[in-house]
Parts: C-alpha cells; sequence; structure tokens
C-alpha cells in the first residue's frame, strides 16, 4: 500500500486543512463507494493564487496552480476517510476549470498540474478520467478550480 504522507513528505509538499465551503453546499458527498468532492480553489500561503489564462498567467503559473487544487482535494478526499488513506481506491475523475483570455487553448496542459500530482502522489490509484474547461472568470478571482470523483472502499 502506498504512503501517501511519505509520498508528499518526498515531493516537499503537505497537505492544507480542509477547506471551508465558499457557499451554500458541502465540500464533499460519499454516494455509494463515490466521493464526490466539491471544486477546490487555487490557494497558497498568500490566500487565493488569482488570474488569468493567457492574460496575465503562464501556463506554468497555471499547473502550479492546478497543483495546489489537486492537494486541496486530497485533504477533502483524506477528511472524507476519516484520515484512513487504505479507503482511497482511485482518483475516478477531475474537472477543472481555467480562467482563460479569449485565445487560450493550454487548459489540458494547465490542468495536467492537478493529474500528475494525483499520480506522483497515489501511482496507478491517481490515473483517472479528466475534463478541462475554459471559462471567464472563477469565485475570488482564482486562476483555476478543480473538482474530484474518487472510489473508496
Amino acid at each position: 500500500m502506498i504512503d501517501v504522507e511519505e509520498r508528499l513528505r518526498g515531493l516537499g509538499l503537505d497537505l492544507p486543512e480542509p477547506a471551508a465551503p465558499l457557499a451554500a453546499y458541502v465540500p464533499f458527498v460519499r454516494a455509494g463507494d463515490l466521493l464526490h468532492v466539491s471544486g477546490q480553489i487555487a490557494r497558497d500561503g498568500g490566500g487565493v493564487i488569482q488570474g488569468t489564462l493567457g492574460q496575465d498567467m503562464d501556463v506554468e503559473s497555471g499547473a502550479r496552480a492546478a497543483q495546489s487544487c489537486a492537494l486541496h482535494l486530497l485533504a477533502q478526499a483524506r477528511a472524507a476517510c476519516g484520515g484512513e488513506w487504505g479507503r482511497l481506491v482511485q482518483v475516478v475523475k477531475l474537472t477543472g476549470f481555467v480562467a482563460s483570455a479569449p485565445g487560450f487553448f493550454d487548459q489540458p496542459k494547465v490542468i495536467n498540474g492537478a493529474s500528475e500530482l494525483m499520480v506522483a502522489v497515489l501511482g496507478d490509484a491517481g490515473r483517472h478520467a479528466r475534463s478541462a474547461v475554459g471559462v471567464v472568470a472563477l469565485p475570488l478571482g482564482a486562476a483555476v478550480e478543480v473538482e474530484g470523483v474518487f472510489l473508496l472502499r
């Protein structure tokens, strides 16, 4: 079994505290064996990572923002599992939303930041289906938001 905490430390990463909802929703819902985690916006030590890809943010910065979203998704998944990583079987699907300027078409490259983190931390269990969508704006001016579906035991 993969030691998620050890893998995170090896990557020089820490999971943040699970973020509280910004509006009238819950951070996650379990439906049978599926865990649906609400969209997590990009955050760092300074707060929300804001920007618009193709305008004031490049793909590399956007991918780092998507990685932040993935860390927040994992924090919510850990909370949903009561801290028992052994209950997490698979990342089923990620949906990434990228604040995009007109003419910006590299949303998949941005969301790779989240996808690659899931595989780096969870191995084959991190491989997933995915959508990457460009949007005009995200909550709090965030550059990226990612939601996830996980299979639990």
